[in-house]
């Protein structure tokens, strides 16, 4: 699988393009900003190993396959196991091309043509872009991505954007981030109750993750998330722009990484707003309309524990 490396001083990153548009790795030096993908991924053709992967047209479950909108409702593919729903879009399960790149940038671009099988996995074509620009030197490193949406068919469509990073995580890492809500979930992670992200939900002040399972979408973020591991000496910074003001935090219990996720709106926000909720942060593009939104990840090295 050809992959394709970007350098910057000490900085690095290796883009998988026909694995889902995904980033296998992100160094500072010998230290892992992201989480690196193991052979497996590689070999099972398995985005979900990968560091980073985009969620394109939209982030997170639609409930039991099924999407509401504009008083239609389309059966989708269900494209996650055994799960009965649908999840992250379809950008992480196809491949991208590649248009020139440089030593500091990419660019990946995906055409869905919504034809045969692919219509069933999104009802509606569009054309997505991922650029990618790094930059670096011997103790900091940032990459800036960004990810685009075009609308390319005569109808308008729900659908949001987002990424999908994961990071190393050690007994020693904190994660710190302002919001101002946190979802509960029922057993298939879906949205249930939402309520203050206070005391335990509160990430507010640097914390650790605890013992049980965390796979939570928090509103009211505001665009700033940071990561701290004393046992690496990496400081990890999320940032997104105003496109994103959902944040979901994905660290399950017992393993070695946790996923911070910028996205555009709440799980299953078609099918909730198409029931009257609110907020949802669900966006419609407009024939020839087109959507982006940025995130910004910088890490820098700290003295070791």
């Amino acid at each position: 699988m050809k992959t394709i490396r970007l350098t910057v001083g000490s900085a690095e990153i290796v883009l998988l393009p026909s694995l889902g548009g995904s980033i296998a790795e992100f160094t500072l030096g010998d230290r892992a900003v992201l989480r690196p993908t193991p052979d497996e991924a590689i070999d099972e053709s398995n985005a979900r190993l990968a560091s980073c992967y985009p969620l394109v047209p939209y982030s997170n479950r639609i409930r039991d396959a099924r999407l509401t909108f504009d008083e239609n409702t389309f059966a989708l593919t269900r494209n996650f196991g055994e799960s009965p729903h649908a999840i992250h879009g379809v950008g992480w399960q196809r491949p991208w091309n590649v248009q020139t790149p440089t030593a500091m940038r990419l660019m990946l671009t995906l055409e869905h043509r919504a034809q045969g099988d692919d219509a069933s996995a999104w009802p509606w074509p569009f054309r997505a872009t991922q650029t990618f620009d790094l930059a670096g030197d011997a103790n900091h490193a940032q990459l800036i991505a960004t990810l685009s949406i075009e609308n390319v068919g005569d109808e308008a469509f729900p659908f949001g954007l987002g990424w999908h990073p994961f990071f190393p995580r050690d007994p020693s890492t904190t994660l710190e981030f302002a919001a101002n809500k946190v979802w509960q979930n029922d057993a298939t992670e879906l949205p249930v109750r939402e309520v203050d992200a206070t005391g335990p939900w509160s990430f507010d002040a640097p914390r650790s993750f605890g013992e049980a399972t965390i796979d939570n979408v928090f509103t009211g973020w505001n665009g700033r998330a940071t990561l701290r591991s004393a046992e690496r000496g990496v400081v990890t910074t999320i940032e997104a722009d105003s496109a994103c003001r959902c944040l979901v935090v994905y660290a399950p219990e017992g393993r070695d990484f946790v996923a911070v996720e910028p996205v555009s709106h709440e799980t299953d926000a078609f099918n909730r707003a198409a029931s009257g909720a609110k907020g949802t942060g669900m966006r419609v593009l407009a024939t020839g309309a087109a959507y982006s939104c940025t995130m910004r990840l910088t890490a820098s090295l700290a003295s070791l524990s």
